[in-house]
């Protein structure tokens, strides 16, 4: 384990790079340990900059690989990815390079943490739902939980001697740097094209998406995505999907349809709080996880049926004169936008309509037109990449903004039509992240459609 020193030792230094919330944590953790901190970011003001201890040097500007190399050990942050010029030089140099759920899993080998159990979750999509929704099942039984990693809290401000389940969501962008977690279970929900600006191909994202079965004792795959498949055939495994897997959706008569375990009936879908087939899934796979670390069925199901979801994720908005106004701005990437559509079309007696923007992440809007072609109602985009999602799929409209976009649709629609935002798209072209982007939707849709300046 990384530990404090001695009063007669020299603090060994460390690099953190990249400051903010998982910045800062990883900074405080390694305060604790003895550890003598130098700061690294290339913006002007770093967030945080303000919460840094005096002993902490903070260097600002564009990184230096042989500043770097004097720090045999780099914390990196996960937005700034391995390939950087500056990194692979120290790299060169012998400097070992991790992040902080690197640090976190280290730690969680030693005592006093070393009891407690561990679950991790990554996928291109529905990733946070799991994480939230299995933590809030763990509450339910009374388990002594923590939830964070990619969603919420970052790891290392989790580490607690009392904590007896940990569940991480995990990016891509964090098992980069990840190599020694030893998860209970840990699960790939699905995959689809994304983060293309990083990678040198999907084949490259997919095998980084990897490496969290390279890190547990069990694997979670999807049935119905061969992407998903652990490659290591003795690694134990359990399957979710929507036929032939362990946990599945069952279809009973008068198209009813159920979670389902083993042959054993858990759960009518019409008691989930969570709406589209897409949320079928992530309730089945959610439970096929908590089961793995013990979370009692009765409660995982209780919890189910009263849990709404996440902001900015398929988010209930608005009803107005029969048209339903959905906030899915945390459908970021194409196959997000894609499983929210296809979720949603079933439970519709009207139209969709359909606004998309913002920033592509080098992504191929092409593979956007199957689904677009089945939408029968108005489909609006704006932003940076604006003019590909037309190239590509010349029924949409390009609009100025989402306030355009959303006054466009109101006047074409009818009782019984839905309105999303799903933009396929990250945000960061107009806005500071997909969350204030979804603020804007909704509070554009109480002014302008429910007619309030704040909802």
């Amino acid at each position: 384990m990384l530990g404090c020193q001695s009063q007669h030792q020299q603090a060994p230094k460390v690099a953190v790079l990249g400051l903010g919330i998982t910045g800062l944590a990883t900074v405080n953790f390694l305060l604790a340990e003895g550890y003598q901190v130098t700061v690294f970011d290339t913006r002007d003001t770093p967030p945080g900059e303000n919460k840094l201890k005096p002993q902490v040097t903070l260097i600002k500007g564009a990184l230096c690989g042989k500043s770097l190399s004097a720090f045999p050990l780099i914390i990196s942050s996960p937005g700034i990815a391995l390939a950087t010029p500056a990194i692979q030089e120290a790299i060169e140099n012998s400097c070992e390079v991790i992040g902080d759920i690197e640090l976190f899993a280290r730690t969680l080998k030693t005592a006093p943490y070393q009891h407690a159990k561990c679950v991790t979750i990554t996928g291109s999509n529905g990733k946070s739902t799991v994480t939230s929704l299995l933590g809030e099942m763990a509450k339910a039984d009374g388990v002594n939980v923590a939830v964070g990693g990619n969603i919420g809290i970052p790891a290392l401000d989790l580490l607690s001697p009392t904590v007896s389940l940990y569940i991480l969501e995990l990016s891509s962008f964090q098992l980069e740097t990840t190599n020694s977690l030893n998860a209970d279970i840990a699960t790939i929900l699905n995959l689809s094209e994304d983060h293309l600006d990083r990678y040198d191909s999907y084949q490259h994202y997919i095998d980084t998406k990897h490496r969290i079965y390279q890190q547990a004792k069990m694997a979670l795959f999807n049935s119905d995505d061969v992407h998903t498949f652990p490659r290591n055939k003795s690694l134990i495994s359990k399957s979710f999907g929507f036929e032939e897997a362990d946990y599945y959706i069952q279809k009973g008569d008068n198209q009813v349809n159920f979670l389902a375990k083993d042959q054993q009936t858990l759960l009518d879908v019409k008691q989930l709080k969570l709406s589209g087939k897409h949320n079928w899934l992530n309730a089945i796979a959610t439970l096929a996880l908590g089961d793995a670390v013990g979370i009692s069925m009765s409660a995982m199901l209780a919890t189910l049926t009263t849990y709404t979801g996440l902001s900015h994720r398929c988010e209930f908005v608005a009803e107005h004169a029969g048209v339903r106004w959905i906030n899915d701005s945390k459908a970021t990437n194409i196959g997000a936008t894609q499983v929210a559509l296809q979720g949603l079309s079933e439970t519709i007696s009207g139209k969709v309509h359909l606004i998309l923007g913002g920033q592509g992440k080098g992504a191929d809007f092409h593979d956007l037109s199957a689904v677009l072609q089945e939408i029968k109602g108005c489909i609006c985009c704006f932003g940076a990449d604006a003019m590909k999602i037309n190239q590509a799929n010349p029924n949409t409209l390009i609009v100025s903004d989402l306030k355009a976009a959303i006054l466009e649709i109101a006047q074409k629609v009818d009782t019984g039509d839905l309105v999303i935002l799903s933009p396929a798209c990250a945000s960061l072209d107009m806005y500071p992240n997909f969350m204030a982007r979804g603020e804007d939707f909704r509070n554009l849709v109480n002014a302008h459609i429910l007619g309030k300046a704040n909802g």
